[in-house]
């Protein structure tokens, strides 16, 4: 598959704000691991292998598990996930399935049980900013670097 078009050279303005974006929640507090694994639940289910393969890595560098990384589609099924991570995987899958989601009260409620008002602004913002790259990294057909 060939790259479509690059972002940074078509329209730098625009990729610089998206970066201005990736900087602050970069420092906004959530915990890196927690971050990452709400980046690759999002990849996951929109698809983009750029950001899958980027995630992953960054999970690793951070420490993530190889089990529940693995698991990680599946994370209801299993107990190895703390109740924030629960609760932002759920919002992350609730905001990210939009359309059919609707973000159901159940998985606001419980964002707002185990994260501060700032904490689900910020992660609403994160899911936001990984789902606009998932539609760059798909619609534009980014790859990868070569295995």
């Amino acid at each position: 598959m060939e790259q479509r078009l690059n972002l940074q050279d078509a329209a730098p303005e625009g990729y610089k704000a998206m970066v201005g974006l990736e900087i602050y929640l970069a420092r906004c507090g959530l915990e890196s691991s927690l971050k990452e694994l709400v980046k690759l639940r999002a990849s996951q289910i929109n698809g983009c292998a750029f950001c899958l393969d980027m995630h992953a890595t960054d999970a690793r560098k951070h420490g993530e598990n190889e089990r529940r990384l693995h698991v990680l589609p599946a994370w209801r099924e299993v107990s190895w996930f703390n109740a924030r991570e629960r609760a932002a995987l759920a919002w992350t899958e609730a905001l990210t399935l939009l359309p059919q989601s609707q973000a159901p009260d159940a998985d606001y409620n419980a964002v707002r049980e185990v994260f501060s008002d700032k904490e689900i602004a910020d992660l609403t913002l994160l899911i936001a900013t990984i789902n606009a790259w998932n539609r760059f990294g798909v619609g534009f057909r980014l790859q990868p670097p070569a295995v």
